[in-house]
């Protein structure tokens, strides 16, 4: 069992947007759950309302920290990542902040608005295959890092520790201060599966009896930006299967309905991967009589408004 000393770090300075990462409100999802029974609550935890707007931000501030507390980020060096969009907006944001410079390889398919941000925030971006997926922008960072060791340095999310790290220090804490230690089923998205790993760890060792749900798309071809299909992609190091009391498959069609009545029934307007995580946690709900369901709401939806399938008959 992975206790807390083992893994506490010195936490970074805070101060300016490092002071400000984290510690993000737990929403009630009330319209959507109508149908449920009165005695199961929904809540969902805004990331968007991180710096960089989404919950990559942990993961990141800590990958930084780490690899400039190691000396593994000398002067001279870059940071080196693949990226769907968000861990590379939250490398971009927190490097700017910490004096990092950043080279991102994601697939040309991201949305528009994610590489705008990108460019924006000064990030190096190699695009790649989209029909390769997140797969084949890890294998071309992968070998750009074996290229140039004395050039990069190669933070590796999918495989680092300090990305569940980050979770098990803050957001898992969180949500059981937030719930008051409350919740019964906690429902996260594999995309490196830093998240899910990371709170089922803490909730694990500290609520007796938890449900740990995972969350994935329903095939490998899918349009769930950030998630993975597990059984078809390169999985993560840091994934523990073992981890999930339950696996929940999410259609694309499922999760772009969802996030369109979030916006339109409980005015939030949230990203793909939040319509799927709703869901999900929705299905569940449907199936018990009481409980308190927790979940991860990644980003906002304003990285995503150039994907029309997204938004059509959003005009009503």
């Amino acid at each position: 069992m992975i206790s807390i000393p083992d893994i506490q770090v010195e936490p970074p300075p805070s101060t300016g947007l490092l002071s400000v990462v984290g510690n993000t409100p737990l929403l009630p999802l009330n319209r959507v759950t109508v149908h449920l029974s009165p005695k199961v609550k929904v809540l969902a935890k805004a990331e968007w309302f991180n710096p960089g707007g989404s919950v990559k931000d942990r993961p990141a501030l800590n990958i930084l920290w780490t690899a400039l507390r190691r000396g593994d980020l000398l002067p001279g060096k870059r940071l080196l990542d693949s990226t769907s969009g968000n861990m590379g907006i939250a490398y971009a944001t927190l490097g700017k902040t910490l004096d990092v410079p950043v080279t991102l390889v994601m697939p040309s398919n991201a949305s528009a608005e994610r590489k705008m941000i990108l460019s924006a925030l000064g990030a190096e971006l190699v695009l790649t295959d989209p029909s390769e997926g997140s797969d084949g922008a890890i294998l071309v960072a992968r070998k750009m890092a074996a290229d140039r060791p004395d050039l990069y340095y190669y933070a590796n999310q999918y495989d680092n520790p300090a990305n569940w790290e980050s979770h098990y220090l803050t957001t898992g804490p969180e949500i059981i201060e937030q719930t008051g230690g409350s919740v019964t089923h906690f429902i996260a998205g594999l995309g490196t599966s830093g998240t899910l790993t990371g709170v089922a760890r803490i909730l694990h060792e500290q609520i007796p009896g938890v449900q740990i749900i995972a969350v994935q798309p329903d095939g490998p071809l899918h349009g769930l930006e950030g998630l993975k299909h597990m059984e078809s992609a390169i999985k993560p190091g840091i994934y523990d299967p073992r981890l999930p009391d339950r696996n929940l498959q999410v259609t694309t069609e499922d999760a772009y309905r969802m996030v369109q009545r979030l916006a339109r029934e409980e005015g939030l307007f949230v990203g793909i991967s939040s319509g799927a995580a709703a869901a999900a946690a929705l299905r569940l709900g449907e199936e018990l009589e009481e409980g308190s369901i927790v979940t991860v709401f990644p980003d906002a939806g304003y990285k995503y408004l150039s994907e029309k399938a997204l938004w059509e008959g959003g005009a009503r």
